[in-house]
């Protein structure tokens, strides 16, 4: 039998934390945290439909255990104020789940000057993780081995990159399209998950970090993962205009064929990433994979498995981050 959220252990005294939570699978993926007795902090960038998602999970859980944490994706500052809240009031986090996105929309540029794709999909959830890592070190090193995980939401799109992936010296694709400009953002969501392995999971690579233990194999570890949830039937297509959201459809639809899902419920859309991010059966043997629905490890693109374009990219935007004094 596959993975059903039934089969999540119960989850009390844990902490997680999901990235627009409010709608789609992001409200799912909250929904059964909650449900599994997690103290869940939903991420928003509407205060009011953050509510309106709490108060619909409060009326099917009394006993839910949520917090809202406003947060706009498109504002670099907002995010760095959400995440320093956060950290105010929490000691710990045990998950972390990166799924607010948007998808093949029109070119516009951030108030922080990136394409807004980009920004959303990618370099808001690398600052968000940057900022929360130190809280995550701690729960491992005070956790038993493999209950800290971080789930980057990617997807099949990824593949849709120009051959050379991601240019570093024009990331938003000035001369670019919607599509290959949403399969960049996904791609560096895989390459970010790559390199997060390589930093803060693996036993030669942690010993470099001061904050994990170095001894034993208890604790001391985060494993992530990203994952592709399928084509799922949430408003993520009406963020394109309607000739385009067509192209989409075919482009993503060749990919997903091979999985033999399509059109998912946001209900079984949020299983993976569930699995990924809570699941006994999410072994370390899968940490820094790439899922696919439902609760399957997949291969990614080649330029998604580059681990010289992952250090480069990471490198890159800890620089740019730097460089606006926001790290």
């Amino acid at each position: 039998m596959g993975f059903t959220p039934e089969t999540l252990p119960d989850l009390g005294g844990r902490v997680y934390l999901v990235t627009g939570g409010n709608t789609g699978i992001g409200f799912h993926t909250v929904l059964q945290l909650a449900a599994h007795h997690a103290k869940v902090y939903l991420c928003s960038r509407s205060e009011e439909k953050g509510r309106a998602a709490m108060k619909e999970i409060e009326a099917l859980l009394p006993d839910a255990e949520l917090h809202l944490l406003k947060m706009d994706m498109t504002n670099l500052q907002s995010v760095v104020s959400a995440a320093n809240e956060f950290c105010r009031r929490e000691k710990y986090l045990h998950g972390l789940v990166n799924n607010a996105g948007i998808m093949a929309t029109p070119f516009t540029k951030t108030v922080d000057g990136y394409e807004s794709q980009f920004q959303t999909n990618y370099l808001s959830h690398w600052l968000l993780t940057y900022y929360l890592l130190p809280t995550m070190v701690e729960t491992a090193n005070n956790s038993v081995r493999g209950i800290v995980r971080i789930v980057n939401v990617s997807s099949n799109a990824h593949e849709n990159v120009p051959q050379f992936g991601i240019d570093l010296q024009d990331v938003d694709q000035v001369n670019g399209g919607p599509i290959s400009r949403y399969g960049s953002s996904k791609l560096a969501s895989i390459l970010h998950t790559k390199e997060l392995a390589r930093r803060f999971s693996m036993p030669e690579a942690r010993a470099a970090y001061s904050g994990f233990r170095s001894e034993g194999n208890t604790g001391g570890e985060i494993w992530v993962s990203s994952v592709h949830p399928g084509m799922v039937k949430t408003n993520l297509l009406s963020q394109a205009n309607g000739s385009m959201a067509v192209i989409i459809m075919g482009k993503i639809l060749s990919g997903i064929s091979k999985t033999g899902l399509v059109g998912l419920t946001p209900e079984d859309g949020a299983l993976t990433q569930l699995f990924a991010v809570a699941s006994e059966g999410f072994t370390r043997e899968m940490n820094g994979a790439y899922l696919i629905p439902i609760a399957k490890v997949g291969k990614p693109s080649k330029k998604a498995e580059d681990k010289q374009k992952a250090t480069d990219l990471w490198d890159w935007t800890e620089k740019e981050m730097k460089a606006k004094e926001l790290i």
